[in-house]
């Protein structure tokens, strides 16, 4: 069985000390275990597509997408607005977590159909909370098709 093929959740994010602490508290408190980090938007739409070095992966598409905004290559309202006009991929829930607090990237991430916008809290306590809440809701509460 392919790495990739039980995915739960794709998390866009370029700074490793926020990927770090969110995949620690995602598998620490048991809410995902199949979790796999992309560090730019480019290698996000990668893995989607399968191409690049996820060419060939097995697997269908991640349960929930975790979704930085700003980052390199791609930047996250270019990933939402490919995820969001694709059919394969509009109805996977799509959850950015950013450091912006501008309403324009808040206005344009819901105009483009994304599911939940958080602002990352600075205190680490504040943070790791926040992932564990929106872990549990998108991937424990909410019920998604397929």
């Amino acid at each position: 069985m392919s790495e990739f093929s039980q995915v739960e959740i794709l998390y866009a994010e370029d700074n490793p000390a926020d990927a770090e602490l969110t995949l620690h508290t995602l598998k620490d408190r048991k809410i995902a275990n199949h979790i796999v980090w992309v560090h730019d938007g480019a290698e996000a739409l990668d893995f989607i597509r399968s191409h690049g070095k996820y060419s060939g992966r097995s697997g269908g598409m991640p349960k929930m997408i975790l979704l930085d905004l700003k980052m390199p290559k791609v930047d996250g309202i270019q990933v939402l607005s490919e995820l969001k006009r694709n059919e394969a991929t509009m109805s996977i829930p799509v959850v950015i977590m950013t450091s912006s607090q501008e309403e324009t990237d808040l206005v344009k991430s819901y105009q483009l159909g994304v599911n939940s916008y958080i602002v990352k809290p600075v205190d680490f306590d504040k943070f790791a909370q926040v992932v564990t809440e929106v872990g549990l809701y998108w991937m424990v509460a909410n019920k998604t098709p397929g």
